[in-house]
């Protein structure tokens, strides 16, 4: 199998929720995306928020990829540099977002946002939150601070005296026991709806 076959199946199986397949998308182009990323941004921190908010792209959005339109790293150093270029202006600008443009962002995601996938969306938040609430203690920690709280897996290392090592299995680790429990909530997907109206 050739290595873009190979791409073209993990992206398919990302696409069907699969979070082994994104692990392995991960770990196979985390080093190669990190050192387009620095060269753009010129810093570590930066960089590394750059790959995580590109994988977290590649996880929401890969039904969106193409095969046929040309090679997935084509298609994610092209993202990549749009995040960095983001970074960059955000960091040109200040930490703090003005109320117009919350306004204005906001106003783009309404009339982009259908709304039974914004209802399916919120489900699937829910799944993964209770998901969530089944990690032990330091998966939960380094998983919400991650994806939650917005810090760099060097960020949690340092605020939490973790080893950077540590912290990078603990989220893989944290990764493929919410694909079990997930794949679990798919076989039984009324298990948790008690008490959840409309």
């Amino acid at each position: 199998m050739t290595e873009s076959m190979e791409d073209s199946r993990l992206m398919r199986q990302i696409a069907e929720r699969d979070a082994s397949a994104l692990e392995l998308l991960y770990d196979r182009y985390e080093r190669a995306v990190y050192s387009f990323a620095y060269r753009i941004v010129g810093d570590p921190m930066t960089a590394e928020e750059t790959v995580q908010e590109l994988f977290m792209r590649v996880w929401n959005n890969a039904e969106r990829y193409d095969a046929s339109q040309g090679k997935l790293t084509t298609w994610m150093f092209a993202i990549t540099r749009n995040i960095a270029v983001d970074m960059l202006r955000r960091k040109s600008k200040g930490a703090a977002t003005t109320s117009v443009e919350h306004e204005t962002l906001a106003a783009y995601a309404d009339e982009h946002t259908n709304t039974e996938e914004e209802v399916q969306r919120k489900w699937e938040g829910t799944r993964i939150k209770e998901a969530l609430s089944q990690l032990n203690g330091d998966q939960q920690q380094v998983i919400e601070s991650i994806y939650y709280a917005g810090l760099t897996q060097q960020e949690v290392s340092s605020r939490f005296g973790i080893p950077l090592g540590t912290v990078k299995s603990r989220v893989r680790l944290a990764m493929r026991q919410l694909q079990k429990l997930l794949a679990d909530a798919e076989l039984h997907p009324d298990a948790g709806r008690e008490g959840i109206h409309p």
